[in-house]
This record gives C-alpha cells, sequence and structure tokens, in this order.
C-alpha cells in the first residue's frame, strides 16, 4: 500500500518533538493532526512525568501488509498508578476473512467480527487515548507497523511516533540470553523476553494471552517493574523510547 501523503524525510529526522510539530502542520488528516499537535515530550523529561499509553493489537497474522488488525487494547498509565477506569477495548472488522490459525490463537471468531465496525468508526475513540501519551508496547513491530500501514490504507497517509517496548528493554538486560553452540548442546535453552515469561522473572502474576487489553494491562505492569527494579523515575525518557 502507497502512502498517499509520504513525510519529507527532512521532517523524519528531526527529534521527536520537534518532528510531532512539523508532521502537524504537514498532515492532512484531521485526527493525525490532532494526534501531533498533542505534542510529544522532551527526550530528557523523567520517564516518571510523563504520560504513557499502553497499547496491544491482536492481529490476523504478522505481516503488517498482507494482516490486518482485529482487536485494540489500550490502557492510560504512569508509573505510579495504571488507569484501569480509562482502559479500552475494542474488536475491528479486519480486511480479509479471518484465518483459522489466527481464530485459534486469538479466539476471536467470525460470529464476533460480523457486527463489528471498521478501525475507521472507532479511530476518534482510539486516538483519544493516545494524544499526549507515548505508547508502550511489547514487541514495536507489530502496533507501530500495523497502525501505520492501517491508516495508509484507510486516510492516505501513515502515522510517525516513538514508542517504549518493554521486550526491546528485556533484551537490552540479558544480551547473553542465547546459549552459545556447546551449551546449547548440554542442554542449556535461550531465555525467553516473551511478555508472560518476562513478567514472571519480575514476580508479577500469571494472566491469560492474546487478549489485547489483557496484554496492554500486562505491559504497563511490566514497565513499571522494569523501571523499579532495572531504572531510576528520572530516567530520561529518551533513553528508554525507540
Amino acid at each position: 500500500m502507497s502512502e498517499h501523503h509520504p513525510v519529507p524525510d527532512a521532517i523524519k529526522h528531526l527529534p521527536w518533538p520537534e518532528q510531532y510539530q512539523a508532521l502537524a502542520r504537514h498532515t492532512k488528516a484531521p485526527v493525525l493532526k490532532h494526534f501531533y499537535e498533542a505534542g510529544c515530550p522532551s527526550p530528557q523529561t523523567p520517564v516518571s512525568e510523563v504520560p504513557m499509553v499502553a497499547l496491544d493489537f491482536e492481529t490476523t497474522g504478522l505481516d503488517a501488509e498482507a494482516h490486518s488488525i482485529v482487536s485494540i487494547g489500550l490502557v492510560p498509565f504512569t508509573l505510579d498508578a495504571i488507569q484501569l477506569d480509562q482502559a479500552k477495548h475494542w474488536v475491528v472488522r479486519p480486511r480479509l476473512p479471518l484465518h483459522q490459525t489466527s481464530v485459534t490463537f486469538h479466539g476471536i471468531t467470525h460470529a464476533d467480527i460480523d457486527e463489528a465496525p471498521d478501525l475507521s468508526e472507532v479511530l476518534e475513540d482510539v486516538f483519544a487515548s493516545l494524544n499526549g501519551r507515548i505508547p508502550v508496547v511489547h514487541f514495536r513491530n507489530i502496533e507501530r507497523r500495523f497502525l501505520n500501514v492501517a491508516l495508509q490504507w484507510r486516510l492516505g497517509e501513515g502515522i510517525r511516533f516513538p514508542v517504549i517496548d518493554t521486550m526491546a528493554i528485556e533484551a537490552h538486560l540479558h544480551p547473553d540470553r542465547h546459549p552459545s553452540f556447546l551449551k546449547s548442546l548440554m542442554g542449556k535453552k535461550s531465555l525467553s523476553i516473551r511478555l508472560a515469561d518476562s513478567r514472571t522473572r519480575y514476580g508479577l502474576p500469571h494472566y491469560a494471552a492474546h487478549n489485547a487489553l489483557i496484554d496492554a494491562i500486562a505491559t504497563a505492569e511490566l514497565l513499571q517493574a522494569q523501571i523499579l527494579h532495572h531504572f531510576s523515575p528520572q530516567t530520561p525518557v529518551g533513553d528508554l523510547w525507540v
């Protein structure tokens, strides 16, 4: 899917706060203009002062160009509190029929999506929770890529934003998670940085996986634990986002 209103490279190379300002002037879609106008904090801002939103998508596959978002879960939070009363969950109708493999994975069936809205019908509600907050995800290649492609299809332009990726933080904390060939032969296994396994290392409770809202809440809790154990509330957000 080609982008009808591509972002110039000169804008892409700006720091995120200045990039948001430039994108607010460049974008045509009102929902994106409002998103960028809500602003992005300075990279030097302590993470304790940054409003965040944990975001999770369930999808029909792993290729953003070939598959679709089928549910969205999000919950606003800070290092001090997770705002469960503002948590949101949507099931949305994918562009293509569900494959049985994905039904098995996330449990969303054809009956669930028959009456579900298209993503375009809930975009304003989704962005009402995203505006002014830094998204936090577990594996940025899903949420950032799928949202970008979905908006290109519906608005003719994509979206750019920094994310804090709790999986990337785990990868940074465990650079030697893959055993050597010799140790593999001796039975040593790789250390998993999947969401559930990462939570276990911090003593966080087990939650049922593959529900977008539950995974979003689980991601918010995981970031709080990572900051508590390995960083400081004064850590600049620019040291965490990618």
